[in-house]
């Protein structure tokens, strides 16, 4: 049932129906060979099965598992006590002020003698909408990752990414973009500082609301290895760079741009805590207001826990226990 569910969230077309015959859901097709069910959903595509093997099949499983992670968390965050739920205490001061423990809450802090709304979006970074830039995490040579990987950057991207009426790609804007800031900076075939800040468009996303891209470069590739390192001060200069950047642009859109959301920069691979994450972005974005400014601070992150985190820390509570990654 779950897994129905996910695949029946999928836009309706090429995607939901490639997932269907992947996984067997299309009428008819449980008690198919898995090759079998492999080559029609190739079909679906116009393309070989070798190719969609590699590309579209990983594009399609990853979409499934992102819809079961939301529904999974929504189920959770529902469940009285559960461990998202705002119902049970998520720190030593018992429950945060949210406005519900759904997909949004909205979580009123005090920031320099006043209230501030912060919204935490607890689903994937591409379901988001009506948001004016959103930080994308990125290695300081702002390479992104393959469309078909499950990172913040490759959602995004592959959300950003314009596609035709039978799935085939027709655009690719944001490495192209990140290529051309690249160039105009003089930063090609190098890395920049860590805490660096490209603007870039939201390609396909517009149609969601989303008009800015900010990459933040704070991942520093570890030599002879597939991993980062990242530091919490480089995420805290990366947000202040991001919030002066948004200064910088906002009134050259029209609408001025006023939103910004934030994913929890560093806690994937790049081994942080959620608390360390939170603590590092926040530490930013605070300072920002107290100056009084009055942007719209989102949080975007995938589990209940990591939105509890989001939400003691804002109200300036520490977490009962510090909640690590999953993945």
């Amino acid at each position: 049932m779950l897994l129905r569910s996910a695949v029946a969230r999928l836009d309706a077309g090429t995607l939901r129906t490639a997932a269907e015959y992947t996984l067997g859901l299309a009428q008819g097709t449980r008690d198919w060979p898995a090759s079998s069910r492999r080559a029609r959903a190739a079909s679906v595509y116009g393309v070989s099965v070798e190719r969609f093997r590699k590309d579209q099949e990983v594009m399609v499983l990853g979409q499934v598992a992102e819809h079961i992670v939301r529904l999974a968390a929504d189920a959770s965050a529902a469940a009285p006590g559960g461990p998202g739920g705002l119902g049970g205490p998520v720190g030593p001061a018992g429950p945060v002020d949210g406005g519900g423990a759904g997909t949004h809450r909205s979580v009123q802090v005090r920031a320099a003698g006043r209230t501030v709304g912060l919204t935490v979006h607890v689903h994937p970074v591409d379901l988001l909408r009506d948001v004016d830039v959103v930080v994308s995490p990125s290695n300081v040579h702002f390479a992104l990752p393959e469309v078909y990987k499950s990172s913040i950057a490759a959602s995004l991207r592959r959300a950003a990414a314009v596609h035709g009426m039978t799935g085939e790609l027709l655009d690719d804007p944001l490495p192209t973009e990140l290529h051309n800031w690249a160039e105009r900076h003089g930063t090609s075939g190098r890395a920049v500082r860590p805490g660096t800040v490209a603007a870039t468009g939201a390609g396909a996303l517009a149609a969601q609301g989303v008009r800015r891209i900010y990459h933040a470069a704070i991942a520093v590739p570890r030599a002879g290895t597939n991993d980062y390192d990242v530091l919490p001060a480089d995420v805290t200069r990366a947000v202040s760079r991001v919030l002066a950047l948004l200064a910088e642009e906002r009134d050259r859109h029209v609408p001025p741009l006023r939103s910004v959301c934030f994913p929890l920069l560093g806690s994937g691979r790049g081994g942080l805590s959620y608390e360390v994450s939170v603590g590092a972005v926040w530490a930013a974005v605070e300072a920002e207001l107290a100056r009084g400014a009055r942007w719209d601070v989102h949080f975007v992150v995938r589990t209940p826990r990591a939105a509890a985190v989001v939400e003691c820390i804002a109200a300036g509570i520490r977490p009962a226990h510090d909640q690590r990654p999953t993945g």
